[in-house]
Protein backbone atom coordinates (compact mmCIF):
# COMPACT_ATOMS: atom_id res chain seq x y z
CA UNK A 1 0.00 0.00 0.00
CA UNK A 2 1.12 3.54 -0.73
CA UNK A 3 0.31 6.82 0.98
CA UNK A 4 0.63 9.99 -1.05
CA UNK A 5 1.08 13.22 0.88
CA UNK A 6 0.20 15.97 -1.58
CA UNK A 7 -1.71 19.16 -2.28
CA UNK A 8 -4.42 19.35 -4.93
CA UNK A 9 -2.98 22.35 -6.81
CA UNK A 10 0.70 21.45 -6.52
CA UNK A 11 2.13 20.76 -9.98
CA UNK A 12 4.64 18.23 -8.68
CA UNK A 13 1.87 16.45 -6.76
CA UNK A 14 -0.27 16.48 -9.91
CA UNK A 15 2.46 14.82 -11.99
CA UNK A 16 2.96 12.11 -9.40
CA UNK A 17 -0.76 11.36 -9.29
CA UNK A 18 -0.70 10.93 -13.06
CA UNK A 19 2.29 8.59 -12.91
CA UNK A 20 0.72 6.45 -10.18
CA UNK A 21 -2.54 6.26 -12.14
CA UNK A 22 -0.79 5.31 -15.37
CA UNK A 23 1.02 2.54 -13.50
CA UNK A 24 -2.27 1.36 -12.05
CA UNK A 25 -0.95 1.70 -8.49
CA UNK A 26 -3.54 2.43 -5.78
CA UNK A 27 -2.68 4.89 -3.03
CA UNK A 28 -4.22 6.64 -0.07
CA UNK A 29 -4.57 10.37 -0.76
CA UNK A 30 -3.38 12.38 2.26
CA UNK A 31 -3.81 16.14 1.74
CA UNK A 32 -1.22 18.61 2.99
CA UNK A 33 -2.69 22.11 2.77
CA UNK A 34 0.06 24.46 1.69
CA UNK A 35 -2.11 27.55 2.18
CA UNK A 36 -2.57 26.67 5.84
CA UNK A 37 1.12 25.91 6.30
CA UNK A 38 0.61 22.23 7.08
CA UNK A 39 3.82 21.41 5.23
CA UNK A 40 5.72 23.50 7.78
CA UNK A 41 4.56 21.44 10.77
CA UNK A 42 6.99 19.36 12.79
CA UNK A 43 4.96 16.29 11.90
CA UNK A 44 5.44 16.80 8.18
CA UNK A 45 9.07 17.85 8.61
CA UNK A 46 9.71 14.47 10.21
CA UNK A 47 8.35 12.89 7.05
CA UNK A 48 10.14 15.19 4.61
CA UNK A 49 12.89 17.46 6.01
CA UNK A 50 12.60 19.70 2.94
CA UNK A 51 8.94 20.37 3.86
CA UNK A 52 7.72 20.12 0.28
CA UNK A 53 5.07 17.98 -1.38
CA UNK A 54 4.73 15.35 -2.62
CA UNK A 55 6.02 12.61 -0.36
CA UNK A 56 5.25 8.96 -0.97
CA UNK A 57 5.23 6.40 1.82
CA UNK A 58 5.48 2.82 0.56
CA UNK A 59 4.82 -0.20 2.72
CA UNK A 60 8.04 -2.14 3.29
CA UNK A 61 10.30 0.84 2.56
CA UNK A 62 12.25 2.31 5.46
CA UNK A 63 11.99 5.94 4.39
CA UNK A 64 9.46 8.03 2.48
CA UNK A 65 10.25 8.89 -1.11
CA UNK A 66 10.55 12.62 -1.84
CA UNK A 67 11.13 14.80 -4.94
CA UNK A 68 8.74 13.91 -7.74
CA UNK A 69 11.46 13.25 -10.39
CA UNK A 70 13.13 10.73 -8.09
CA UNK A 71 9.81 9.13 -7.17
CA UNK A 72 8.78 8.80 -10.81
CA UNK A 73 12.14 7.23 -11.66
CA UNK A 74 11.69 4.78 -8.79
CA UNK A 75 8.19 3.92 -9.98
CA UNK A 76 9.52 3.23 -13.47
CA UNK A 77 12.20 0.91 -12.09
CA UNK A 78 10.10 -0.81 -9.44
CA UNK A 79 6.96 -1.10 -11.60
CA UNK A 80 8.25 -1.17 -15.20
CA UNK A 81 4.94 -2.03 -16.84
CA UNK A 82 3.32 -0.11 -18.36
CA UNK A 83 6.49 1.74 -19.31
CA UNK A 84 6.62 5.53 -19.17
CA UNK A 85 9.92 5.63 -21.04
CA UNK A 86 10.43 4.34 -24.61
CA UNK A 87 12.58 1.27 -25.17
CA UNK A 88 14.76 3.06 -27.75
CA UNK A 89 17.63 4.87 -25.99
CA UNK A 90 17.51 7.93 -28.25
CA UNK A 91 13.78 8.28 -27.72
CA UNK A 92 14.33 7.94 -23.98
CA UNK A 93 16.75 10.85 -24.06
CA UNK A 94 14.21 12.91 -26.00
CA UNK A 95 11.44 12.16 -23.48
CA UNK A 96 13.73 12.97 -20.57
CA UNK A 97 14.71 16.27 -22.22
CA UNK A 98 11.05 17.26 -22.62
CA UNK A 99 10.32 16.36 -19.00
CA UNK A 100 13.38 18.27 -17.78
CA UNK A 101 12.36 21.31 -19.80
CA UNK A 102 9.25 21.48 -17.65
CA UNK A 103 10.60 20.07 -14.40
CA UNK A 104 13.89 22.01 -14.33
CA UNK A 105 13.34 25.17 -16.38
CA UNK A 106 9.67 26.16 -15.98
CA UNK A 107 8.14 24.75 -12.83
CA UNK A 108 10.79 25.53 -10.17
CA UNK A 109 10.77 29.29 -10.73
CA UNK A 110 6.97 29.43 -10.69
CA UNK A 111 6.25 27.35 -7.61
CA UNK A 112 4.66 28.57 -4.42
CA UNK A 113 7.71 29.36 -2.31
CA UNK A 114 9.30 31.44 -5.10
CA UNK A 115 6.10 33.41 -5.59
CA UNK A 116 5.69 33.94 -1.86
CA UNK A 117 9.22 35.39 -1.73
CA UNK A 118 8.42 37.72 -4.62
CA UNK A 119 5.25 38.87 -2.83
CA UNK A 120 6.47 39.27 0.72
CA UNK A 121 10.18 40.01 0.40
CA UNK A 122 10.32 41.93 -2.89
CA UNK A 123 6.87 43.53 -2.76
CA UNK A 124 5.61 42.21 -6.10
CA UNK A 125 1.89 42.64 -6.71
CA UNK A 126 -0.31 40.08 -8.48
CA UNK A 127 0.20 41.70 -11.89
CA UNK A 128 3.96 41.39 -11.47
CA UNK A 129 3.62 37.81 -10.25
CA UNK A 130 1.55 36.87 -13.29
CA UNK A 131 4.03 38.61 -15.60
CA UNK A 132 6.91 36.71 -13.98
CA UNK A 133 5.17 33.37 -14.32
CA UNK A 134 3.97 34.08 -17.84
CA UNK A 135 7.46 34.97 -19.03
CA UNK A 136 9.00 31.62 -18.06
CA UNK A 137 5.95 29.54 -18.95
CA UNK A 138 5.69 31.03 -22.43
CA UNK A 139 9.38 30.68 -23.23
CA UNK A 140 9.44 27.10 -21.97
CA UNK A 141 6.30 26.01 -23.77
CA UNK A 142 7.53 27.57 -26.99
CA UNK A 143 10.66 25.45 -26.74
CA UNK A 144 8.53 22.37 -26.04
CA UNK A 145 6.37 23.13 -29.08
CA UNK A 146 9.47 23.58 -31.23
CA UNK A 147 10.83 20.24 -30.06
CA UNK A 148 7.55 18.55 -30.92
CA UNK A 149 7.75 20.09 -34.38
CA UNK A 150 11.39 19.26 -35.09
CA UNK A 151 11.94 15.87 -33.49
CA UNK A 152 11.30 12.73 -35.55
CA UNK A 153 9.96 11.12 -32.35
CA UNK A 154 7.27 13.73 -31.72
CA UNK A 155 5.86 14.63 -35.13
CA UNK A 156 2.14 14.28 -35.68
CA UNK A 157 2.41 11.11 -37.77
CA UNK A 158 4.40 9.42 -35.00
CA UNK A 159 1.56 9.32 -32.48
CA UNK A 160 -0.83 11.34 -30.37
CA UNK A 161 1.43 12.06 -27.39
CA UNK A 162 4.70 13.89 -26.82
CA UNK A 163 6.60 10.88 -28.09
CA UNK A 164 4.73 8.09 -29.84
CA UNK A 165 1.28 6.66 -29.39
CA UNK A 166 1.30 6.10 -25.64
CA UNK A 167 1.88 8.53 -22.76
CA UNK A 168 5.39 8.95 -21.43
CA UNK A 169 7.11 10.82 -18.62
CA UNK A 170 7.10 13.89 -20.88
CA UNK A 171 3.30 13.98 -20.82
CA UNK A 172 3.29 13.37 -17.06
CA UNK A 173 5.23 16.62 -16.68
CA UNK A 174 3.51 18.60 -19.43
CA UNK A 175 -0.13 18.34 -18.37
CA UNK A 176 0.28 19.84 -14.87
CA UNK A 177 2.30 22.68 -16.37
CA UNK A 178 -0.55 23.50 -18.74
CA UNK A 179 -2.92 23.59 -15.76
CA UNK A 180 -0.57 26.07 -14.11
CA UNK A 181 -0.24 28.11 -17.31
CA UNK A 182 -3.98 28.67 -17.46
CA UNK A 183 -4.05 29.64 -13.80
CA UNK A 184 -1.58 32.43 -14.55
CA UNK A 185 -3.51 33.61 -17.58
CA UNK A 186 -1.26 32.21 -20.31
CA UNK A 187 -3.05 31.74 -23.63
CA UNK A 188 -2.17 28.29 -24.97
CA UNK A 189 -3.54 28.83 -28.48
CA UNK A 190 -0.06 29.62 -29.82
CA UNK A 191 1.01 25.99 -29.36
CA UNK A 192 -1.29 23.69 -31.35
CA UNK A 193 0.92 20.62 -31.01
CA UNK A 194 0.99 20.94 -27.24
CA UNK A 195 -2.77 21.41 -26.99
CA UNK A 196 -3.34 18.40 -29.26
CA UNK A 197 -1.18 16.30 -26.91
CA UNK A 198 -3.17 17.62 -23.97
CA UNK A 199 -6.46 16.61 -25.59
CA UNK A 200 -5.14 13.08 -26.14
CA UNK A 201 -3.95 12.84 -22.54
CA UNK A 202 -7.17 14.09 -20.98
CA UNK A 203 -9.13 11.38 -22.76
CA UNK A 204 -7.34 8.87 -20.51
CA UNK A 205 -8.75 8.22 -17.02
CA UNK A 206 -5.25 8.31 -15.52
CA UNK A 207 -4.95 12.00 -16.42
CA UNK A 208 -8.58 12.98 -15.86
CA UNK A 209 -8.65 11.44 -12.37
CA UNK A 210 -5.43 13.22 -11.39
CA UNK A 211 -6.74 16.69 -12.27
CA UNK A 212 -6.56 19.21 -9.43
CA UNK A 213 -10.24 20.13 -9.52
CA UNK A 214 -11.42 16.59 -8.73
CA UNK A 215 -9.20 15.98 -5.71
CA UNK A 216 -10.74 15.63 -2.27
CA UNK A 217 -9.02 18.76 -0.94
CA UNK A 218 -9.76 20.97 -3.96
CA UNK A 219 -11.01 24.44 -3.21
CA UNK A 220 -14.64 25.07 -4.27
Amino acid sequence: MMQLYNFWRSGSSHRLRIALNLKGLPYDYLPVHLGKGEHLSDRFKALNPQQLVPALVVEGQEQPFIQSPAIIEWLEEAHPSPALLPSDLRERAHVRALAALVGCDIHPINNRRILEYLRHELGADEAAINAWCGQWIRSGLQAYEDLLASSPYSQADKGRFSCGDSPTVADVYLIPQLESARRFGVDLSAWPRITAVEQACLQLPAFAQAAPAVQIDAAP
